[in-house]
């Protein structure tokens, strides 16, 4: 493997790249070979991948990059799939994609194709992510193209939910490949439309109150955890938030009690907080707790008993921005302008937000195509357009990791 070095001299400029024989060789394969590209998406979405439950759509994955001639590919202890496509440097574009969905075990996930569509829970999110993975992949391979920076290539776990981009957070706790990582592209969903260059925060939180129990006529006058976690979810509600920085607050899941004549012996709620800006983000999580303990205590006073509660982390995503003058946010200006894409640029929650929160340059995108009715049983893909996702991140990529001046010319 070759040695990290801040000297190497590669060509990166768009008009050197797109006139090369190795971009003719890419575009030649990503024109001809659009239908096996289709077959690999629609055969991976059809491999459940629940968050925490990813590893037979991993190995999958793993065998695909194999199958690819890409080199030391491996699965880490976080489940993630990791494959490398050596260039002249050490140094690494990262290229990534999440594995999981949010849909739970059992879930039918059987591809139908309607009026050219395929349709499934997971189909663009985030398998038209992976199937873009492969194809940039495929068409570097056929490229012959050499790289002046190595390209390590990265099916992530725990993307989604309570998953807590888990993948992305092993591979970045590794100093040496914060490092030796110089760009990031994450490929999430289909849309070439929207370009996420901030980070959205997030904390997540269970919250549980917990008391003595009791029957509802013999023991009434207890105290009730239900009631107390309704008073907290109101007090909640109506707290003020900001426009800007935009914030939000969800209660999105509640629970309690075991039939309609038992006081609970236990309730619980988890609550999805979010903003652009980390400040708001503390200071909400000051607020849950001030209002947890005042609806416990107002509780405690009204019954007979005590309540008890706590307030568990489930999840923190760091909000992070792109700098305005990132190489990495150029280089997809120029791309886009090439191929007359028009794109919004946009803050979101996604695999991005760790690197971007370490200070490596990082954007997110769609592999190509159009989706929707993302995260529901009636998810769709069409595959028409994907060929111009997957030429706009061969390019950026390209870009990014330069070529060295010697590509095809062998």
């Amino acid at each position: 493997m070759p040695q990290p070095s801040s000297e190497l001299q590669a060509v990166a400029s768009l008009q050197q790249i797109t006139a090369g024989p190795g971009w003719i060789n890419a575009v030649r394969f990503l024109d001809t070979r659009l239908d096996w590209l289709d077959r690999v998406h629609v055969s991976l979405t059809e491999i459940p991948a629940p968050t925490f439950l990813e590893s037979a759509r991993a190995e999958y994955m793993a065998q695909k990059f194999r199958d690819l001639g890409l080199q030391r590919v491996r699965v880490d202890a976080a489940g993630n799939v990791l494959a490398e496509r050596p260039g002249a440097d050490a140094n690494f574009v990262l290229l990534a994609a999440h594995l999981d969905t949010v849909f739970p075990a059992g879930t039918p996930v059987k591809v139908q194709t309607v009026n050219g569509r395929f349709c499934a829970p997971g189909i663009s999110d985030n398998g038209a992510g992976l199937a873009a993975l492969v194809g940039i992949a495929a068409a570097l391979q056929e490229s012959k193209v050499a790289t002046g920076l190595s390209l390590l290539f990265a099916a992530t776990v725990g993307e989604e939910g309570e998953g807590d981009l888990c993948g992305m957070r092993r591979i970045f706790s590794q100093k040496e490949l914060c490092r030796i990582t110089k760009a990031v592209l994450v490929i999430d969903g289909a849309s070439i439309q929207r370009t996420a260059t901030a980070g959205l925060g997030s904390r997540r939180f269970r919250v549980e109150v917990r008391g003595p129990g009791g029957h509802s006529w013999s023991d009434f006058g207890r105290v009730n955890p239900v009631h107390a976690l309704a008073d907290a979810v109101t007090q909640l509600s109506r707290l003020p938030l900001p426009s800007r920085p935009r914030t939000t607050m969800n209660v999105g899941l509640i629970h309690g009690g075991s039939a309609v004549n038992v006081i609970p012996d236990s309730a619980w709620m988890k609550l999805d907080v979010r903003s652009t800006e980390a400040c708001e983000l503390q200071r909400l999580t000051g607020s849950i707790e001030t209002i947890m303990r005042a609806a416990v205590e107002a509780e405690n006073q009204r019954g007979d008993g005590k309540l008890e509660y706590r307030i568990v982390p489930i999840g923190d995503r760091p909000a992070a921005q792109l700098p305005a003058d990132a190489r990495i946010l150029q280089i997809i200006r120029d791309v886009d302008q090439y191929f007359s894409v028009e794109t919004r640029f946009e803050t979101s929650s996604t695999d991005g937000n760790i690197p971007l929160s370490l200070g490596i340059e990082t954007i997110t995108t769609g592999g190509g195509g159009t989706g929707g009715d993302a995260h529901t049983a009636n998810e769709w893909y069409d595959p028409q357009g994907r060929e111009l996702g997957l030429k706009r991140i061969l390019v950026a990529t390209l870009m990014l990791a330069g070529i060295t001046r010697s590509s095809g010319e062998r």
